[in-house]
């Protein structure tokens, strides 16, 4: 634990890790406004339309900005300080992006109707809203690369900042919208609240005006094409198919058994968002960071021990409070007609235990480039997720869902054990560790 305080406290400014706490304490603020708003003006099946809407945005935006501005990010960092290299960099995502922006807004707007038909069930038309999502969409794109540009030069208040206010912005927006229209509004909310962000953003870096002059389609590199690939293709396994699972578990529970049970099942998924914010802030934080600095498998071993040892009792005693409070949690956050839900807590919070101690390992494929490691073990966590998901729920109804979520992530956990076993629980030969070193450092 120690070592976790001195490495915020020396690495990150601490009105930095204020401000982070802040934003992640407002983002769960205004997403139990907003749940609570759904329960009770809309209820659980909205509540599952909802749900099917937001994923499929998810995906929607991940495809539209094709990974790039994570990139982004890395890039900016090492190329800050070149003009050259900075053009070509800032050039080559804008109109890359660009171009995959386009193309998946033109795609949405003019089939809308078709979409319509895949994320939601048959009785529902909701064509209008897909094309709304289409003309909001490259403010948001927009606002991803305005991001990226600025955490790649580490203005990391005025990002904090930009997310706090976007975040109360977007809760008003979508409290008006709900209220008027109910669950019109709160669809409608969806696709347009993370675009509004952008009107913030603009204003932040209005007087950046160096970074549009040195965009040029001259500039577009066709090597960081190449460079920004991986990310890319990370992005297509996590940011998007991941979410289209989701959508496809809820509408399979809504047919087979009921849109209240999978506004049910949707409901105990935003609980679980809630209290992941705070420890997927701290790995954020700290571990990446820390595990893109080390380089033996002796320091990994003691990083990773070190989190089971101090955050992960704290994160499962949080879980046990959750479970035992449960009743309560669910009339505040919710309504008394969530009330079936209780008996979703269990799993899904044993499998998110479960997801933690394996993220933690796993943010080596991020902070070592082990794209190949990363995409493998994705593929079979979202076809296990999806699979055992229809198994469980025909023989336990939505619980076999938060069942399903449990089995494949232990599953998820004992593949991430065997990628990293030797680095974890193999003999580490210290001289030959001590000899690399060594040799490195004579090379540098």
């Amino acid at each position: 634990m120690r070592r976790l305080f001195d490495y915020i406290n020396n690495n990150v400014l601490f009105k930095v890790a204020s401000l982070n706490s802040a934003s992640v304490l407002v983002r769960i603020i205004a997403g139990v406004f907003t749940s609570k708003a759904i329960a009770v003006l809309i209820g659980p099946e909205g509540m599952a339309l909802i749900g099917n809407l937001r994923n499929f945005t998810t995906s929607v935006q991940s495809f539209a900005t094709l990974g790039l501005y994570n990139g982004v990010v890395k890039y900016i960092s090492e190329f800050k300080n070149n003009v050259t290299q900075l053009g070509k960099l800032v050039s080559t995502v804008y109109y890359v992006g660009f171009l995959a922006t386009t193309i998946v807004c033109f795609f949405i707007y003019y089939n809308a109707e078709y979409i319509n038909s895949l994320v939601f069930l048959t009785y529902t038309n909701y064509t209008y809203i897909f094309k709304i999502l289409a003309l909001a969409l490259p403010f948001y794109c927009l606002n991803m690369l305005t991001f990226s540009i600025m955490n790649g030069y580490s203005k990391y208040r005025m990002l904090l900042m930009i997310n706090i206010i976007g975040q109360i912005l977007g809760l008003l927006v979508t409290l008006i919208l709900i209220w008027q229209n109910n669950l019109d509004g709160a669809l409608i909310s969806v696709v347009i609240s993370p675009s509004l962000i952008f009107l913030i953003t603009f204003v932040g870096i209005s007087n950046q005006k160096s970074l549009t002059s040195i965009i040029d389609i001259d500039n577009i590199s066709l090597t960081l094409i190449k460079k920004l690939s991986s990310y890319t293709m990370m992005a297509l396994i996590s940011g998007v198919a991941l979410p289209l699972v989701m959508i496809q578990i809820r509408n399979y529970i809504g047919n087979n058994i009921g849109m209240q049970e999978a506004g049910f099942w949707e409901a105990m998924n935003r609980i679980s968002t809630y209290y992941l914010m705070f420890i997927s802030s701290l790995m954020s934080l700290y571990i990446l960071p820390r595990f893109s600095e080390i380089e033996g498998a002796k320091e990994f071993r003691r990083e990773v021990f070190s989190f089971y040892k101090t955050i992960v009792p704290v994160f499962g005693m949080g879980l046990l409070v959750i479970y035992l409070l449960r009743p309560f949690i669910i009339s505040i956050v919710f309504s008394k007609e969530f009330a079936p839900m209780e008996n979703l807590f269990v799993w899904q919070l044993l499998g998110d235990f479960v997801k933690v101690l394996s993220i933690v390992i796993a943010y080596q494929f991020i902070a070592k480039r082990m794209y190949w490691h990363f995409i493998i073990t994705e593929v079979f966590l979202v076809v296990m997720l999806y699979v055992s998901s229809i198994y469980f729920i025909d023989s336990n109804g939505a619980r076999g869902a938060t069942i399903a979520h449990f089995v494949s992530y232990l599953f998820y956990f004992g593949i991430i054990l065997m990628v990293f076993g030797t680095k974890l629980f193999g003999p580490l030969p210290l001289e030959v560790e001590e000899e690399t070193v060594n040799e490195d450092s004579n090379d540098e």
